[in-house]
């Protein structure tokens, strides 16, 4: 297994909303607003390869949206889908699958873009994308405080050029799912519904990519819950589950969404609490396989 960070680039995101409950006095410490409450977050995916596949983990916002969408995310960067795949050495066509955690903007934009004509086709015609049917119909037909973030553009045609399949699991026992070998699928459901994280088994490395669980290293704390998310207890009570599972397991986790970090690991402060460790590049820490 190899597992490369892409980069697609950085968006903004308002910080009294990606910080939820937390007074701006402490967040702004950690990233500075803008003069408009603006902070700046990354959208980096992961690429791993097993044997002869190359999957995607998310697509970033991609960039088939309208100036005035635009305007609202401030989109920027010299980053973006396709040349970060192209810096490994990789086409469009060799991507295999593509593994969406959520159907929400950020996360699938990049899934389907404008072709040459201006028509809406799949950003790799070759792959298999994925996503669950509980959280597919959730976003076929979303309420009125997540429906902005579901844009029917980045996932229906996917569904109508039937290349999309859904990771099967029972909604009742929420239940993992080896989707590939050492590609471990969990469920979580605080942030919105059936979003899916991905565990990666590396040799004797374990990686979490935790999506919008915990967008970035200051997530790990608990209180800090984006108002955003859907059941915000939910979340607290999910976080602490994984937190709790890394710690003893020795998991890494990969932070999607934050400007400067890639990885991180745990451990117990001398209160107890679990808190980072160690902020690692990726290259540093997964071996190669």
């Amino acid at each position: 297994m190899k597992v490369t960070t892409i980069q697609t680039g950085f968006f903004k995101l308002d910080g009294g909303a990606m910080f939820g409950i937390v007074p701006k006095q402490m967040w702004e410490k950690l990233n500075p607003p803008d003069e408009n409450n603006m902070c700046t977050w990354s959208m980096q995916c992961l690429l791993v390869e097993i044997d002869d596949r190359k999957i995607l983990i998310d697509t970033g916002m991609g960039n088939k949206q309208d100036e005035k969408f635009r305007s609202h995310f401030e989109p920027f960067g010299d980053d973006n889908l396709l040349q970060s795949i192209h810096n490994q050495g990789i086409t469009p066509d060799e991507i295999t699958d593509v593994f969406l955690t959520h159907l929400h903007f950020d996360h699938c934009g990049g899934a389907i873009s404008r072709n040459t004509e201006g028509v809406l086709v799949p950003t790799f015609p070759n792959a298999t994308y994925w996503t669950n049917q509980v959280h597919w119909d959730w976003a076929m037909q979303p309420n009125a405080r997540e429906a902005a973030s579901f844009l029917k553009e980045n996932f229906v045609g996917l569904l109508e050029k039937n290349v999309l399949k859904f990771v099967d699991f029972n909604p009742k026992t929420n239940e993992s799912v080896e989707l590939f070998p050492n590609f471990f699928v969990h469920f979580v459901h605080g942030h919105t519904e059936a979003m899916m994280m991905v565990r990666l088994k590396m040799g004797d490395k374990t990686l979490l990519y935790s999506a919008d669980l915990m967008p970035s290293k200051w997530h790990v704390n608990l209180p800090y819950v984006m108002a955003y998310d859907l059941r915000p207890l939910e979340t607290l009570r999910e976080k602490e589950a994984v937190l709790e599972q890394a710690i003893t397991e020795g998991w890494y986790l990969f932070f999607e969404h934050d400007p400067t970090a890639e990885c991180a690991n745990l451990k117990r402060n001398e209160r107890g609490r679990i808190v980072i460790d160690k902020i690692i590049a990726l290259s540093d820490f997964l071996p190669q396989l």
